[in-house]
């Protein structure tokens, strides 16, 4: 087999286009992936638009699961046939964010099939920025990880997703009996942070989302956690009346030990900041483009923390796979979605729409 079908992207297309292209070779420290399963992310068509490809055409997808299916001359531990995961964050390894456990902030951060993040030299995006969407995946042998035994490649495909909430559960800071607030808890996310919530000593969960009914069906990733919901199509005229604020309140009058915002876009961040404990801390990883609309003399009186991360690290992925393969955690329910490789416009154009609930939506070759 010489070449291999595609999800891939062009410049200035507003859609992804089925092409063959060849099979890639491993160079001496490469390992290629026969993939399984292949993730797709909400946020993948905006940043396109956006420009935050930086290298086009491209194979798109930063999340891939398979078997081994070649590995370099100089490739050790990793062997023809092994179940494995990639990781899909390029950083430089030796920078000291990417030896303190904060990969994200590495000025050399971009991932694979999928953005960069800064304007310093990438050489590493410039030689791995083709991703898994794709029947085969070329990657440098150190961003393989052992996929647990009885996990499947579709959860394998997901453990970014599932690492980016544990990331951003760690950033809350949370004490243990805590109240959570998680936003736009019915996509990827908020779903992935309900199902870990139990994990962190979250005692009390409220999930805020547009939809009633889709926010009952969350409700019951939260195992043993006390779940409240926000709809926010049940609140006339919030935006510009502080209504989420009013009924965050109303739910726990005491205030939120933390929220984890995962809204893109709109008011609903700085609202739901407002109804945080004294001390509490928001945690945003929504990109949120809108003004936030607290003055900082309320930070300050409430000692709140605003904090934003953007990715996992290595670290909180290597503990989502421990959890996985201990039997700690079960997320199959979190795959809603499965499409073929060659339905993958549909795919993405479905991620769009979201008509339809999707949790976490894969793709298999």
């Amino acid at each position: 087999m010489t070449t291999m079908l595609a999800a891939r992207a062009h410049r200035d297309a507003d859609t992804i286009a089925l092409e063959r292209i060849p099979v890639p070779e491993p160079g001496p420290l490469d390992v290629v992936v026969r993939v399984a399963a292949a993730g797709l992310a909400p946020g993948m068509m905006r940043l396109l638009k956006s420009g935050a490809f930086k290298h086009l055409p491209t194979t798109l997808g930063h999340e891939a699961a398979g078997t081994v299916a070649a590995v370099g001359t100089g490739v050790t531990g990793t062997a023809v046939g092994d179940r494995v995961r990639v990781h899909p964050n390029l950083n430089c390894r030796d920078c000291p964010y990417c030896r303190t456990d904060r990969d994200m902030m590495c000025a050399q951060q971009a991932m694979i099939g999928h953005a960069a993040f800064g304007d310093a030299p990438m050489p590493l995006y410039d030689e791995y920025h083709d991703g898994g969407l794709a029947e085969y995946l070329r990657v440098p042998h150190w961003l393989v990880d052992p996929l647990p035994d009885g996990v499947s490649f579709d959860v394998g495909a997901k453990v970014h997703d599932l690492a980016n909430a544990v990331r951003a559960l760690k950033c809350a800071d949370l004490p243990l009996g805590s109240t959570l607030v998680v936003t736009a808890a019915t996509g990827t996310m908020g779903t992935a942070t309900t199902k870990l919530a139990e994990h962190f000593g979250v005692s009390r969960l409220v999930l805020v989302g547009r939809d009633a009914e889709r926010l009952h069906a969350v409700r019951s990733l939260a195992g043993r956690v006390a779940t409240d919901v926000i709809a926010l199509e049940d609140l006339p005229d919030w935006a510009s009346t502080g209504g989420l604020t009013r009924r965050l309140r109303e739910v726990a009058p005491a205030g939120a030990h933390a929220v984890l915002d995962f809204i893109p876009d709109g008011p609903a961040t700085g609202q739901a900041m407002a109804a945080l404990a004294t001390g509490g801390t928001l945690v945003h990883m929504g990109a949120n483009r809108a003004a936030l609309a607290l003055a900082p003399a309320a930070l300050m009186v409430n000692c709140w923390r605003f904090v934003g991360t953007r990715a996992c690290t290595r670290t909180d992925a290597r503990e989502v796979l421990r959890l996985l393969g201990t039997g700690a955690l079960d997320v199959d329910e979190l795959i809603t979605q499965r499409f073929a490789l060659a339905d993958a416009p549909t795919a993405v154009d479905a991620m769009q729409r979201r008509e339809h609930p999707m949790w976490m939506t894969v793709v298999n070759p």
